[in-house]
């Protein structure tokens, strides 16, 4: 094995510690993909998880100057095809195999710049922009890697992707509705009257998200087998986590973060294998 060799395995180390620290949700449905596609997925999480944590996370710090580092970092590691940063390392990889449309990296960099300064989203039209950079163009990511460069695939994928990506997000929205309106200062749902979420209010986007989830299944059906059985795995644990929230009262979502516990993933996982038709390869 030669150096830039092992600075890979290192940097593909340094993402899996990334998801499986950050995320059990999405560990266990990567760990559950062909191993072919499998550290592809994960190094564009930790990618996204590290940008993220930027705007969120680091409170102490001047957040903007290390986006903008980090944004002109990611830049120079995709075309350069090297960085001295294990996490971008590896993402620049996926994105040169794959080829990934700077767009979508631009886009994703757009929404977290918006997170240092917007605190409402005062329309639906605001909220899907937002959520067009923040979580759709990462399912379109990972959706580049999962059709293998197969163009007609990905065009005919490509809104059940989307769809998959924006569903998530309301969810993590939802369930993270105390932390955001009352330690990030931030009310995503243009629903929210001054922050408080109603009854009538809470009805309007689980319908939004009903409907995210109903188009992004019909794209799960038709994935490659190599990656089908571990996004059908994350949509199972998003929709148990949904349909959770959605037999609380408004006012218990302000006063806790719902989780699914992991013996109730490992059921999902073990319920899906069973009972669906697909199979991982």
């Amino acid at each position: 094995m030669d150096r830039l060799q092992l600075f890979n395995k290192v940097s593909d180390k340094c993402n899996k510690s990334v998801i499986s620290s950050y995320s059990t949700s999405f560990s266990f449905a990567t760990n559950l993909l062909h191993r072919d596609i499998r550290q592809s997925i994960m190094n564009i999480y930790g990618f996204v998880r590290l940008a993220d944590e930027i705007v969120d996370s680091f409170h102490d710090f001047d957040k903007k100057s290390l986006l903008i580092r980090f944004k002109k970092d990611t830049n120079l590691a995709i075309n350069e095809g090297i960085s001295v940063n294990p996490i971008l390392q590896g993402f620049q990889n996926v994105v040169r195999t794959y080829n990934i449309d700077n767009g979508l990296i631009e886009a994703f960099f757009d929404s977290m710049f918006t997170d240092l300064n917007k605190t409402n989203w005062e329309s639906e039209s605001e909220l899907d922009n937002y959520i067009y950079g923040s979580a759709e163009v990462v399912g379109l990511m990972c959706l580049c890697v999962f059709v293998n460069g197969e163009r007609r695939l990905f065009e005919e994928l490509s809104s059940s992707a989307r769809a998959l990506g924006a569903a998530f997000q309301k969810v993590n929205f939802l369930r993270d509705l105390k932390d955001d309106v009352a330690d990030l200062n931030r009310s995503y749902f243009p629903e929210l009257n001054n922050g408080e979420l109603n009854a009538a209010a809470k009805l309007s986007i689980e319908s939004s998200i009903e409907k995210d989830f109903e188009e992004a299944f019909k794209g799960i059906k038709l994935l490659p087998v190599k990656s089908k059985f571990g996004v059908l795995v994350a949509y199972k644990c998003y929709m148990s986590l949904f349909n959770k929230i959605r037999k609380l009262p408004p006012e218990v979502i302000f006063q806790k973060r719902v989780r699914i516990n992991n013996a109730s993933k490992l059921y999902l996982i073990l319920k899906t294998a069973i009972f669906s038709k697909f199979s991982v390869a």
